[in-house]
């Protein structure tokens, strides 16, 4: 599910899927009528709302800190268990996070993205000049990484926040409340009783480690570094089971409740308004992310196919009609795909998850386009079938993180391309 359905979903105890379809019509009404200018200004105004959003975020964790606690000392527990390893050198391919995926992996994907994806090339292409569209591009480029430290920074916060002040066993109120209501009352209880005394093991342990650092107490701080190591697996188990009662009671196989925790530390820690603000500013930001896929679907949609095969000699007209029922009914599309994709996992994975399917391939197309003269349409086609394939049979039947599926993509549409190309009667057909 969406941050903003999550919040909803808090908020008004809606159903996913009503909770998807109000997040989705507005964006494909403004989307319809407003096209590309439309979500283009609204990028500009969600920007700065959502970067205040985040260091709203951050200062309520930070003075969040019970007295005696400072930002370095919630940083040092984050390390402790594990949270501010940065570098992993491991060349595991079935590893999701190394150093190796995250810059070897990530270019084929980031490449994808900002290079050959019709939502960023259509900003590019509304720019009023080639420098314009360089600076923009360069941009995205600089911002990036700060952006991202930045969310990754509120991540580790919140996680500290909830070491020194009480947290839910389940961060989704409603499964919570169903749990406690439901025929597992007395066993979800019994677990609760461990979770609160598992929690004030691991405060204790994290506040040990605040005086050991505030008397440089080596032996002391390697000795609650452990404890806190301890407290951290035994309050994650304890989770762990909290989540797989949810899935048997459910009948929901794939439930996380990961996706609950920023809106839940909304909800709870900072003040009426400021709330109302940031829901605002989540609802938007999904709202904005719709509208640039759903005017780039349409494109694609009216030029690429319609008016190539059916609407030839249709006027401009005709043309915008059919471009605004097109983002309707990917608008539709979208929202399907949002209720079926609700509990699949953190959202930052499942996006790059589902882009990482297609994002290898459609690469692999323009770098056969760009690169090598003698590819020809037919080749370009066969191998980015054959890249789909391949991505969708290492997804199926290997452990190979995500990430790599960009690789995979890529290399496969490029040889297969190759080597129908050498074969096609087109080619020859080619001047020398």
């Amino acid at each position: 599910m969406s941050a903003p359905a999550v919040v909803l979903s808090l908020v008004l105890d809606l159903s996913v899927t009503s909770t998807a379809l109000l997040i989705t019509l507005p964006a494909v009404v403004y989307t319809m009528f407003g096209g590309v200018q439309a979500v283009t200004w609204t990028d500009v105004k969600i920007m700065g709302l959502i970067i205040f959003g985040l260091f709203a975020v951050i200062v309520a964790a930070i003075l969040g800190y019970p007295d005696g606690v400072t930002l370095t000392d919630g940083l040092s527990v984050a390390a402790a268990t594990g949270r501010l390893k940065v570098f992993d050198f491991s060349f595991d391919l079935t590893n999701q996070y190394t150093f190796w995926s995250g810059t070897i992996a990530a270019l084929f994907l980031f490449c994808s993205y900002f290079g050959t994806d019709q939502s960023q090339v259509q900003r590019y292409l509304t720019a009023r000049s080639l420098d314009e569209a360089r600076r923009s591009l360069l941009m995205s480029a600089y911002w990036k990484i700060p952006l991202q430290v930045l969310v990754l920074l509120l991540g580790i916060l919140v996680f500290t926040f909830y070491v020194f002040n009480p947290g839910p066993l389940l961060f989704s109120s409603v499964h919570d409340q169903r749990l406690r209501e439901g025929a597992s009352s007395a066993a979800y209880a019994s677990l609760t009783e461990q979770y609160e005394a598992a929690f004030a093991e691991r405060k204790a342990a994290a506040e040990s480690l605040s005086r050991a650092r505030a008397a440089s107490d080596v032996p002391g701080i390697a000795s609650a570094q452990d404890a806190v190591r301890s407290g951290e697996t035994r309050v994650q188990q304890l989770r762990s089971g909290a989540r797989e009662m949810v899935r048997q009671s459910s009948g929901d196989k794939t439930f996380t409740d990961v996706n609950y925790i920023i809106p839940t530390f909304i909800l709870t820690q900072l003040p009426i308004g400021l709330i109302g603000l940031l829901i605002v500013a989540i609802l938007m930001a999904a709202t904005d992310t719709i509208a640039g896929e759903l005017n780039s679907l349409s494109t694609a949609t009216v030029i690429d196919f319609y008016r190539r095969f059916w609407g030839t000699t249709a006027d401009d007209t005709h043309l915008l009609r059919v471009s605004k029922a097109a983002t309707g009914a990917w608008g539709i599309f979208a929202a399907a795909v949002a209720v079926w994709a609700a509990e699949l996992g953190s959202l930052i994975e499942v996006v790059n998850r589902f882009g990482s399917f297609f994002y290898g391939s459609i690469l692999g197309v323009f770098i056969l386009a760009i690169g090598f003269k003698r590819a020809t349409g037919n080749g370009a086609f066969i191998g980015l079938c054959a890249g789909m394939g391949a991505v969708a049979w290492v997804a199926t039947f290997t452990k190979v993180a995500f990430l790599w599926h960009n690789v995979v993509g890529a290399v496969v549409v490029v040889i297969v391309g190759l080597l129908v190309s050498a074969i096609d009667p087109k080619r020859r057909a080619q001047p020398a």
